[in-house]
């Protein structure tokens, strides 16, 4: 028999601290020895646990691309890594690198399997509260609205931006450099976008507590997907997995989110990982 073509697959929102959630890692496999494995971020909150993750999956996929979840760049009293901010984010890239795992900071790989070749570019934006429940408010009006009905990220206590004086800024410098990286690209090769928050607002719209839209992206990057070839977008973070379509192109949400979201009626609970190339006709 012939061997088996390989596909793109997405993956985001593990959350491994779960033993639920960490068994689906231990037994995800690919279908074939091709297969690259796309993980849109918040995999954990423990350097151990997103060691052990990243580790697992490398030994399984033909290659893993990681792009950081907020989870990640959390930093928790009680991990021993007590890393802050990019000094965080770069240990995780230097992590990655050891396993031979893609990240925002390499060169982006292409794929050339069925329907390719397509640029694959894990990106790392953060956000910066401009997705508000009113265009009118102010940033401070809307965290304030936010903190009142007591929808409040992690993030604000956990997730440090030094040395940036705050996670807008950081955001703001990420997505200048990454702008440029991607309009460098060949516009001939369709991109494949991995990113843990959409690029677009259209997705939050759905949240159960609007308010937390605050920290799901940013407006800077919403005509990316019309600006760049863009083949699909892949992400997660809000934890409603689901297929959509915007201006023509495919936003793919891949998480798998927290065991007790899988006991509501009407969760979209799907097995993962999710195809993402080759489409199916």
């Amino acid at each position: 028999m012939g061997r088996t073509p390989g596909s793109l697959l997405g993956i985001s929102d593990l959350h491994i601290s779960y033993p639920e959630n960490r068994k689906i890692v231990a037994d995800l496999r690919p279908e074939s020895e091709d297969d690259w494995l796309l993980v849109a971020g918040d995999i954990g909150e423990m350097s151990e646990d997103i060691t052990w993750a990243l580790r697992t999956l490398a030994s399984n996929f033909a290659k893993v691309v990681w792009a950081p979840g907020n989870h990640e760049l959390w930093t928790p009293h009680e991990d021993p890594l007590q890393l802050r901010g990019v000094t965080r984010y770069e240990y995780l890239v230097e992590l990655c690198r050891s396993l031979g795992v893609v990240t925002p900071e390499d060169t982006y790989p292409v794929w050339r399997g069925p329907q390719g070749p397509v640029t694959v570019a894990p990106l790392f934006l953060l956000y910066d509260y401009t997705f508000r429940t009113s265009p009118g408010l102010s940033r401070e009006e809307a965290l304030a609205a936010a903190y009142e009905q007591g929808v409040v990220c992690t993030d604000e206590f956990l997730l440090h931006p030094d040395p940036y004086e705050s996670r807008e800024a950081w955001c703001q410098a990420r997505v200048k450099d990454t702008e440029v990286r991607l309009a460098a690209l060949d516009p001939a090769i369709p991109v494949v976008l991995v990113n843990h928050h959409p690029l677009v607002r259209e997705p939050t719209r759905v949240l159960h507590h609007p308010e937390f839209a605050l920290w799901c992206g940013t407006e800077r990057t919403a005509d990316w997907h019309r600006r760049f070839n863009v083949a699909a977008m892949v992400y997660g973070h809000l934890h409603i997995p689901r297929s959509t379509v915007y201006d023509g192109v495919r936003f793919e949400e891949v998480s798998v989110g927290y065991p007790r979201e899988w006991r509501r009626p009407g969760h979209p609970r799907t097995v993962p990982p999710r195809r993402i190339l080759p489409v199916s006709s």
